[in-house]
């Protein structure tokens, strides 16, 4: 399979500006929705089984299960997203969202959620929210023009941290009011994502002519795409190393702040710093982008985690807490947008959900194991002593990317211009990466 770029068809290029383009607004307001209920409930599932069960097991178990379907249903949801009807696809895992969340809320109104009920829920729309990612995903060059797809990908970056930036003290609040609300809140999130994809005109996919194949030899055609760019190996596995070492110092916040007094609410508000730092990072990418080579941003942003993370050990105060997270987040967002925009570009619409799939599995699929090793780690060691293993696993990470041929043979030009570029022929020298 060629790796070369194929541009959306013509008759899709708008000729308003980009915040003119309507589809493009209801696929994106839509999309924020959809992903600012799922914030909600991912803060909530902590704070449900540390204050409720005063356990950081069961903590670990919900996020086990919320992240499990990254290992699991990655790589099929890629093929399958490829062969079927993005638009069709997104409605299907709208509703499945508004079941799985509903039905954790309407049973918190009567009573206690089991967590065996909670795991399923969790682990059925965190199912639901790998095939609506992909397809929103893959469907963004089919309602932009070529020249708008950087602006639009990096907006689509900006509206994931803000809505981390607004779920996090947005789920913690609703769960102070009452456990439930962030449960409720996600699945009319889903009802409003699913009425903006019904008002869509466009078509989000090119017309498919080549009959399905197996299910097997689809999925090697994106493998196989991704595995011929040798940095983009060398980065999806490093970017999947650090997301482990996230899930671990997530939840260790969560105890940081219990032990020292704090509420709910104070997580809410260091979720909202850490959110400011994202959206700055995400509305930055562009320009960083047009300066830097891939590699540069890559390896500079796993310096500054480097310094940053074991700095968390050090102090319980929110403000500083905040602070570190932002800059954290500042990182990876700026990566994500960097990221994003060559794996599109490069990527054949007829592959996107595949190379997507296979890129989120292998820099994302152990983040369910960094979540059910985070509770177990921090059950059994004190939370300074966790901060600090992470650290030091995180300059491990950074000493490995600085020695790597992969990563220091990549292409040393900025990474962004103003339209698409076609991609190298040599496959090592891909300028890709993926999204943390």
């Amino acid at each position: 399979m060629s790796s070369a770029r194929e541009s959306p068809p013509q008759e899709h290029a708008p000729t308003a500006p980009l915040r003119k383009n309507r589809d493009f607004l209801k696929l994106w307001t839509g999309a924020g929705m959809s992903i600012l209920g799922a914030r909600v409930s991912a803060v909530a599932y902590p704070l449900l089984m540390v204050w409720q069960n005063g356990s950081p097991v069961d903590a670990g178990l919900v996020g086990f299960a919320a992240l499990l379907p990254v290992l699991l249903v990655q790589l099929p949801a890629g093929v399958l997203v490829d062969r079927w009807d993005r638009r069709r696809t997104m409605i299907v895992c709208d509703l499945v969202g508004i079941l799985a969340m509903g039905s954790v809320g309407i049973t918190l109104l009567a009573g206690d959620v089991g967590l065996p009920h909670l795991m399923a829920a969790a682990f059925v729309e965190g199912g639901a929210a790998i095939f609506y990612r992909l397809s929103e995903r893959a469907a963004v060059r089919n309602v932009v023009h070529a020249d708008h797809l950087s602006a639009a990908l990096s907006q689509n970056e900006a509206r994931g941290r803000a809505a981390g930036l607004v779920g996090q003290p947005l789920g913690s609040s609703l769960f102070a009011v009452f456990r439930g609300f962030p449960f409720l809140f996600t699945a009319i999130a889903h009802l409003f994502a699913l009425v903006m994809l019904l008002l869509i005109k466009q078509d989000l996919q090119t017309r498919r002519t080549a009959p399905p194949r197996r299910l097997h030899t689809e999925l090697m055609e994106g493998l196989n795409w991704l595995r011929r760019q040798r940095f983009l190996r060398a980065a999806v596995l490093l970017v999947g190393a650090t997301n482990i070492l996230f899930q671990v110092l997530s939840l260790a916040l969560v105890l940081v702040i219990k032990d020292s007094g704090g509420s709910p609410a104070v997580i809410g508000v260091i979720g909202a710093v850490s959110g400011v730092g994202g959206v700055c990072g995400a509305l930055s990418g562009s320009w960083f982008g047009r300066r830097f080579a891939v590699s540069t941003i890559v390896m500079g942003v796993f310096a500054a985690w480097t310094v940053l993370m074991p700095m968390v050990a050090l102090t319980s105060n929110p403000f500083a807490l905040g602070a570190l997270f932002a800059g954290m987040t500042f990182g990876g967002a700026l990566m994500n947008v960097v990221a994003g925009v060559y794996q599109v570009q490069l990527t054949p619409d007829e592959l996107q959900g595949r190379v997507s799939s296979v890129a989120m599995l292998l820099s994302s699929g152990a983040n369910s194991l960094g979540a059910l090793a985070g509770g177990f780690l921090l059950g059994a060691f004190s939370t300074t002593a966790t901060v600090l293993g992470v650290g030091a696993t995180m300059l491990v990470t950074l000493v490995a990317s600085l020695l790597s041929p992969a990563m220091r043979s990549a292409p040393t030009e900025p990474v962004m211009v103003s339209t698409p570029r076609e991609p190298r022929k040599a496959a090592a020298h891909s300028p890709d990466s993926e999204e943390i």
